[in-house]
């Protein structure tokens, strides 16, 4: 048998040793992006040294290509509107009705969470169409995901279903209130 001189190195002549230390200072600059934006993430120094300028909204960067709540209500009438679909049902006659902040952040989480409420109501029925394709793919199964995400989205935003509604004043009366 034969003594190998060299070892690994000197039959890839050396990229091995070159691959491994890119990677090493690739990952080096990844771990410190995140700790400082880990660090940062409750001040208002989000992304300072993120390349893109244009960070939206609670840290979320360019990139994210799902539309959101954040800014769909702008106007002056949506600080006092009035609740919509079963939020508007009140039993009792004689109770004044409660005004909505649709512009503030209290709002927003509720249709946050009445997205969430649509989008499982909208997976369920999902489940339930038979697929003429056999082929069953990660990647079709994460882009239909994405695709029914944004249904909930604009199924939120539009059909007045007023959960987000009824959450914001449930909890707008408890003190909870943005």
């Amino acid at each position: 048998m034969t003594n190998v001189i060299g070892g690994y190195s000197s039959i890839t002549n050396g990229q091995s040793a070159l691959t491994s230390a890119r990677i090493s200072s690739e990952k080096g600059k990844f771990d410190a992006l995140l700790s400082e934006m880990k660090s940062s993430a409750s001040g208002s120094t989000v992304g300072l040294n993120v390349s893109s300028d244009e960070i939206s909204n609670d840290g979320r960067l360019n990139g994210d290509y799902t539309s959101g709540f954040s800014g769909a209500f702008k106007s002056a009438s949506d600080k006092a509107s009035l609740p919509v679909g079963a939020a508007a049902n009140q039993a009792n006659p004689h109770v004044q009705p409660k005004t909505i902040d649709r512009t503030s952040k209290l709002y927003e989480k509720s249709l946050e969470m009445e997205s969430y409420i649509v989008k499982n109501m909208l997976s369920s029925m999902r489940k339930t169409v038979m697929k003429a394709d056999s082929e069953n793919s990660y990647a079709k199964n994460m882009y239909e995901d994405m695709l029914y995400d944004e249904y909930a989205t604009m199924m939120t935003k539009n059909a007045g279903f007023g959960l987000a509604d009824q959450m914001y004043l449930q909890l707008s009366q408890g003190g909870i209130e943005a």
